[in-house]
């Protein structure tokens, strides 16, 4: 006879034999989930949860899509794997739909399994087309957990997996908690470009292959770059001759209200480094989407690099038709809609409701509340609390992505006006109960 499946068998399961991310694993107790659609998920229990996580910022099209769905099963009948040196239809099609939304200019894709691999190979590129070793990158950053990826990362997480070479750290923009004394967006764009231009002046331009920056720092905050820092970091790096690495993991594919976040910005980067959203995760997939130059200069130059599974069938054939799908659905134009309609005056207005929130900020669907306890001082709300405050709103059927003293507001792209309603009635909720600790 079968044992039964139940949230406590599951979790049972789970504690016995898996081994979590970025945990210390005796104090683990994580959440138990059966099903989903769209925005919702839901346990062996029944008790309902409204995503506003999307996971970790990936399922951008919502869980279980109907038509995606189709296409990994009708790919899986058809073939289920193949070599990457091979030439593989979906393969084709899924690079030629994401060039269709990439700059002009762009010419190719490099498959990967997922962003930090993406970001390792993007790297590798720029090396290698340039013959310069040092990459760039922001402190407030993360761009994956593999050898150099994590090095590129500026969070502290990088600081015991620093065994990469040649990585050089600077401050991107962030106004609400300045490092250069700025009072407004242009003091704060002008004087982070100084610092850019510095650090590269002192590392030595001639010894840099790239600058590889998030379109919109994730992780870090949901930084959106104010008006010209892109631009600005695009202009010192063609001044030096130093390659531009856009990363678009989290950022990219409908998260913002834009097929790409950098389409904001007006900026041309030479390689672009893309995920989570792709195909919603429905199938491990990342890539990097290749300029015309860097493509031609491996047309006569080997490059050393290369995975098992790059172009696997089945995210490939989960890529195309989640394209498709957001295409022919319009998530986009959702996202951009709800997002500027909805859930941006939404969290706004908390913000004004409650002074323990020091700044709402974002674009689309790609939102942060950043809590303080001391609103002048902007000391940052202390991670126990927040925990008690995510915890609450589990408990209320809402997930949340926290981040440090942070909560990150990122459903599903295809979430509506009354979900987003819903869910800004359980942070109100939820944020009158801690209000008077921290009023």
């Amino acid at each position: 006879m079968s044992t039964p499946i139940s949230n406590q068998y599951v979790h049972d399961l789970d504690r016995q034999h898996v081994f979590h991310s970025w945990s210390t694993q005796g104090a683990l107790n994580p959440l138990v989930v059966a099903g989903g659609e769209g925005c919702t998920l839901w346990d062996y229990d029944g008790k309902r949860y409204l995503d506003f996580s999307s996971q970790l910022v990936n399922t951008n099209i919502g869980h279980q899509h109907p038509k995606v769905i189709a296409a990994i099963q009708e790919q899986a009948a058809s073939l289920v794997t193949i070599a990457p040196a091979t030439a593989n239809l979906m393969r084709g099609e899924a690079a030629k739909r994401i060039l269709a939304r990439a700059p002009t200019g762009f010419s190719k894709v490099f498959f990967t399994n997922a962003g930090a691999d993406a970001n390792e190979n993007a790297m590798r590129m720029a090396r290698l087309y340039t013959g310069r070793d040092k990459i760039l990158s922001a402190y407030r950053s993360y761009h994956g957990s593999t050898g150099a990826a994590i090095v590129a990362t500026g969070d502290p997480r990088r600081v015991p997996n620093e065994y990469a070479r040649g990585h050089v750290h600077f401050f991107n923009p962030y106004l609400y908690r300045s490092e250069f004394n700025a009072a407004n967006e242009e003091e704060e764009c002008a004087r982070a470009l100084q610092h850019l231009r510095r650090v590269i002046e002192c590392e030595g331009p001639g010894a840099i292959a790239a600058i590889l920056l998030e379109s919109i720092p994730g992780t870090a905050g949901i930084l959106v770059p104010p008006k010209g820092y892109m631009q600005g970091v695009r202009k010192l790096a063609d001044e030096f001759g130093i390659l531009l690495i856009l990363d678009e993991v989290m950022a990219g594919f409908g998260r913002t209200g834009s097929w790409l976040a950098l389409e904001h910005f007006d900026v041309m980067p030479d390689l672009i480094v893309f995920a989570k959203g792709v195909n919603s995760g429905y199938v491990p997939a990342g890539g990097v989407m290749i300029s015309k130059p860097i493509c031609e200069h491996f047309d006569t130059n080997f490059f050393p690099g290369g995975l098992t599974y790059s172009g696997h069938p089945l995210a490939m054939a989960a890529i195309v038709a989640t394209l498709d799908a957001m295409s022919e659905e319009g998530m986009v134009e959702n996202a951009r809609d709800i997002g500027a309609q909805v859930l941006g005056p939404g969290l706004k207005k908390l913000a004004e409701r409650y002074p323990m929130i020091g700044e709402a900020r974002g674009v689309g669907l790609f939102w942060a509340l950043e809590f303080v306890s001391d609103m002048q001082k902007k000391t940052p709300m202390p991670a126990p609390v927040m925990q008690e405050m995510k915890a609450a709103l589990t408990a209320r059927g809402l997930l949340s992505f926290v981040v440090e003293n942070r909560i990150h507001v990122v459903p599903p792209c295809i979430v509506s006006a009354a979900q987003v309603n819903e869910a800004l009635a359980i942070f109100d909720e939820v944020f009158a109960l801690f209000a008077p600790r921290f009023g």
